[in-house]
Protein backbone atom coordinates (compact mmCIF):
# COMPACT_ATOMS: atom_id res chain seq x y z
CA UNK A 1 0.00 0.00 0.00
CA UNK A 2 2.48 2.49 -0.64
CA UNK A 3 3.44 4.36 -4.01
CA UNK A 4 7.05 3.94 -4.89
CA UNK A 5 6.53 5.23 -8.55
CA UNK A 6 5.31 8.21 -9.78
CA UNK A 7 5.48 9.88 -13.32
CA UNK A 8 6.79 13.41 -12.11
CA UNK A 9 7.83 12.87 -8.56
CA UNK A 10 10.96 10.92 -7.36
CA UNK A 11 11.37 9.12 -3.78
CA UNK A 12 14.88 8.44 -4.17
CA UNK A 13 16.08 6.01 -2.08
CA UNK A 14 14.13 6.43 1.05
CA UNK A 15 15.69 4.71 4.19
CA UNK A 16 13.54 2.06 5.81
CA UNK A 17 13.57 1.91 9.43
CA UNK A 18 12.08 -0.65 12.02
CA UNK A 19 9.60 0.47 14.66
CA UNK A 20 7.35 -1.55 16.68
CA UNK A 21 3.46 -1.56 17.11
CA UNK A 22 1.49 -3.08 19.31
CA UNK A 23 4.18 -5.46 20.06
CA UNK A 24 4.48 -6.67 16.00
CA UNK A 25 7.64 -5.35 14.39
CA UNK A 26 7.52 -3.11 10.98
CA UNK A 27 8.95 -1.08 8.74
CA UNK A 28 8.35 2.46 7.55
CA UNK A 29 10.26 5.11 5.57
CA UNK A 30 12.12 7.23 7.81
CA UNK A 31 10.39 10.41 8.41
CA UNK A 32 7.71 9.50 6.66
CA UNK A 33 4.14 10.35 8.86
CA UNK A 34 3.66 7.25 11.70
CA UNK A 35 0.04 6.95 10.23
CA UNK A 36 1.17 6.77 6.69
CA UNK A 37 3.66 4.08 7.53
CA UNK A 38 0.70 2.38 9.75
CA UNK A 39 -1.50 2.55 6.49
CA UNK A 40 0.88 0.92 4.40
CA UNK A 41 1.32 -2.38 6.58
CA UNK A 42 -2.72 -2.18 6.17
CA UNK A 43 -3.56 -1.03 9.44
CA UNK A 44 -6.63 1.48 9.48
CA UNK A 45 -7.71 1.52 12.87
CA UNK A 46 -5.61 3.98 15.07
CA UNK A 47 -7.07 4.79 18.00
CA UNK A 48 -10.55 4.72 20.21
CA UNK A 49 -12.32 7.73 20.69
CA UNK A 50 -13.74 8.43 24.55
CA UNK A 51 -17.08 7.35 23.54
CA UNK A 52 -15.00 4.07 22.29
CA UNK A 53 -15.98 4.80 18.83
CA UNK A 54 -13.18 3.80 16.54
CA UNK A 55 -10.72 6.12 14.44
CA UNK A 56 -8.59 6.50 11.75
CA UNK A 57 -7.00 8.84 9.33
CA UNK A 58 -9.11 11.42 8.53
CA UNK A 59 -7.70 15.38 8.38
CA UNK A 60 -3.56 13.74 7.79
CA UNK A 61 -2.91 17.96 8.51
CA UNK A 62 -3.18 17.67 12.98
CA UNK A 63 -6.16 19.28 13.49
CA UNK A 64 -8.56 16.66 14.51
CA UNK A 65 -7.57 13.71 17.27
CA UNK A 66 -8.26 10.82 14.88
CA UNK A 67 -4.89 9.96 14.71
CA UNK A 68 -3.69 10.33 18.41
CA UNK A 69 -2.33 7.26 19.40
CA UNK A 70 0.78 6.53 22.17
CA UNK A 71 4.26 6.83 21.16
CA UNK A 72 7.33 5.67 23.13
CA UNK A 73 5.03 6.36 25.67
CA UNK A 74 3.82 9.74 25.21
CA UNK A 75 -0.21 9.94 25.05
CA UNK A 76 -2.06 12.06 22.35
CA UNK A 77 0.98 12.03 19.97
CA UNK A 78 -0.81 13.26 16.23
CA UNK A 79 0.49 10.32 14.40
CA UNK A 80 -0.29 12.09 10.76
CA UNK A 81 2.15 14.31 11.65
CA UNK A 82 4.63 12.98 13.48
CA UNK A 83 7.87 12.04 11.37
CA UNK A 84 8.47 7.92 11.93
CA UNK A 85 11.99 7.33 13.67
CA UNK A 86 13.96 4.08 14.28
CA UNK A 87 13.09 1.95 17.36
CA UNK A 88 9.19 3.81 18.04
CA UNK A 89 7.18 1.98 19.99
CA UNK A 90 3.64 2.77 19.35
CA UNK A 91 0.27 2.03 20.67
CA UNK A 92 -3.31 2.52 19.90
CA UNK A 93 -4.68 4.96 22.15
CA UNK A 94 -8.81 4.28 24.02
CA UNK A 95 -9.75 7.48 24.95
CA UNK A 96 -8.08 10.83 26.23
CA UNK A 97 -4.90 8.72 26.85
CA UNK A 98 -2.79 8.36 30.08
CA UNK A 99 0.09 10.39 31.05
CA UNK A 100 3.18 8.67 32.00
Amino acid sequence: MRITEHPILDFGNPRMVQFTFEGRCLEGVEGEPIAAALHAAGIRLLRHSPGGRPRGLFCAIGNCSSCYMVVDGVPNVRTCVEPLRQGMVVCRQHGHGDLP
